[in-house]
């Protein structure tokens, strides 16, 4: 048996993953590793074994664990690495940093990142999934970000190296974001903080936010592109397309289809991660065989499915 490296932080095997996921579903991971710092997370990856899988996670905002878990070192960011800063336009937040907590910090401050305020996660999850809102993505003021690589190793990467696209970029393999800088155009405070209020009110009276769910569950059938950059204007969208497929609603277990949202799959009570991602898959199928469409998973999907 292969031993780890003995880190500052806590380092947890056999940890289940369940209470870390937004759908409290999943089975444990061979080794949770919550790092004392950047140095204490350093210092552990350059030692680790290179053939034990290392799997970093934010808040688990948009992933299913599989009721199996997951044969690798899971490290979770937390306290040392949520700091916000401000240096004239750029603001630079850590990675554990809450999305929401960065967007109203920075219009205190007097800077617009406002397009955060709605999305759920950290700024780890926004890079590594290019996040986007109302028109707006990380890619449109991420300037750089810096990482511990899967060897130890700190770089910063520019985010032209990232190659963000829709819901998606190009990090390398296993490596941590532990901080990101973004450029944020000034503005009025109290003007911002109005638009982030409208931004809530209009989520809260289309969203399920009050239920167990991962957010859009698949991506809009349209993806970002330089023409279009708004997924929530494409004349097609995923929602649409499950509805005329007759999926609103359906359930498995305890998972469901959101009513209030197609696009929502929620843990209704008692679900199992297998429960969620069939009904998830029975929608790709039905979308499928009514309009020939094959959506893409937007929720990432991890682990091994219980025997």
């Amino acid at each position: 048996m292969t031993t780890l490296p003995t880190p500052r932080g806590t380092l947890t095997p056999n940890r289940p993953l369940a209470d870390l996921t937004w759908l409290r579903v999943g089975g444990p991971a061979d080794h949770l590793f919550l790092p004392a710092d950047e140095a204490d997370l350093a210092d552990f990856l350059g030692k680790l074994d290179p053939a034990i899988a290392v799997f970093p996670m934010g808040v688990g905002s948009n992933l299913i664990v599989r009721d199996g878990g997951l044969r690798a070192v899971v490290i979770r960011l937390g306290r040392g690495f949520n700091a916000i800063e401000f240096q004239g336009d750029r603001v630079i937040a850590g990675a554990a940093a809450l999305d929401a907590h960065v967007a109203r910090k920075a219009a205190e401050a007097g800077r617009d990142l406002t397009f955060l305020r709605t999305i759920p996660g950290s700024i780890g999850g926004a890079v590594r999934m290019n996040a986007g809102c109302y028109g707006h993505y990380t890619a449109d003021f991420l300037e750089e970000i810096r990482i511990v690589t899967r060897q130890g190793r700190t770089e910063i990467l520019p985010a032209s190296a990232l190659n963000m696209r829709y819901r998606q970029s190009d990090l390398p393999e296993a490596a941590v974001v532990v901080s990101a800088t973004f450029r944020a155009p000034a503005g009025d405070p109290a003007a911002l903080a109005a638009r982030m209020e409208d931004q809530l009110a209009k989520r809260d009276a289309s969203q399920p936010t009050k239920d167990r769910s991962a957010g859009s569950t698949f991506r809009n059938p349209v993806g970002y592109s330089s023409t279009d950059r708004d997924d929530d204007n494409h004349d097609l969208k995923a929602w649409k397309v499950i509805d005329e497929a007759g999926m609103r609603g359906a359930t498995r277990g305890g998972a469901q289809m959101s009513p209030m949202h197609s696009n929502f799959l929620i843990n209704a009570g008692g679900a199992t991660a297998a429960d969620l991602e069939d009904l998830g898959e029975e929608v790709r199928k039905k979308v499928f065989q009514n309009s020939g469409i094959t959506l893409e998973w937007e929720i990432m999907r991890i682990g091994e499915r219980a025997e």
